[in-house]
């Protein structure tokens, strides 16, 4: 079995890999000050309410954006559990030529959505990733990846504008019955959830005037449900997208003669 972690800035997703099938994952929230005890006594639990042996675990693929967990975990699979690991970055061999400027400042979640999308649709591909951040991730049909865009996530803008302006409350991220809010609440709910589809449905139309009317265009993140009966443009959702591309990426670099999961 393989062991899949994906480190975002909000939360962590936990996965665990079977025969290239993906078995069991959790969402947990990412918390600042984590101690690499704490986490494996985190790590441990999840397995354990899934059933899972550590011994069953024969190697771990890790996708970060966040240093101090990254050191962490890493720290964690060279003491304790001692199997191969790989760590995405722009450096392996990833199967996709990245083509972006500075290679490296491309966040390891985004090069394992990339992966995994192009192997499942080929390209040209545009994935849509709701996170902490809204990304948009271009594959040419040549399996090339060209970089994207970054727009500000529907959590981070809620958290935004109560932070800035005292009298907005934090809202459910939910479509309010109608259009024009009649109240603050549904007015900010009208402005975050409806303006979020114009944004991603503008921007996909966009980005398909320059890459071709071919070009498929995919959603993954922990929100991509909650928004996909409103947008026009994006064909399918993939919420394990990114541990799928993870489970590739360790597969295709991995220190071992065969697959690990």
């Amino acid at each position: 079995m393989l062991l899949l972690i994906d480190i975002g800035n909000t939360n962590i997703t936990v996965g665990v890999s079977d025969n290239s099938q993906l078995i069991s994952d959790w969402r947990i929230s990412t918390r600042d000050g984590t101690t690499a005890d704490e986490f494996w006594v985190l790590l441990r639990m999840l397995l354990d309410s899934g059933g899972i042996s550590l011994d069953s675990i024969q190697g771990l693929g890790l996708s970060s954006v966040v240093p101090s967990m990254t050191s962490i975990v890493e720290h964690l699979v060279q003491h304790r559990l001692k199997i191969p690991f790989v760590t995405v970055t722009s450096d392996l061999d990833l199967g996709l030529e990245v083509r972006c400027e500075n290679p490296q400042t491309v966040g390891a979640d985004r090069l394992c959505n990339a992966v995994s999308g192009y192997r499942r649709y080929g390209g040209p591909l545009v994935v849509v990733d709701f996170g902490t951040a809204t990304t948009f991730d271009v594959v040419s049909g040549d399996g090339g990846y060209l970089g994207g865009i970054i727009a500000p996530g529907p959590e981070t803008t809620i958290a935004t504008l109560h932070a800035a302006a005292a009298k907005l409350p934090a809202v459910e991220l939910l479509f309010p019955k109608s259009l024009i809010g009649t109240n603050t609440e549904s007015s900010m709910q009208s402005g975050i959830m409806f303006g979020g589809v114009a944004m991603i449905d503008g921007l996909n139309r966009r980005l398909k005037k320059e890459l071709g009317k071919n070009t498929r265009i995919i959603a993954t993140g922990g929100l991509a449900n909650v928004f996909f009966p409103q947008l026009e443009t994006v064909e399918a959702v993939e919420p394990t997208l990114t541990l799928d591309g993870l489970r590739v990426i360790f597969e295709r670099c991995a220190p071992t003669s065969k697959p690990a999961g």
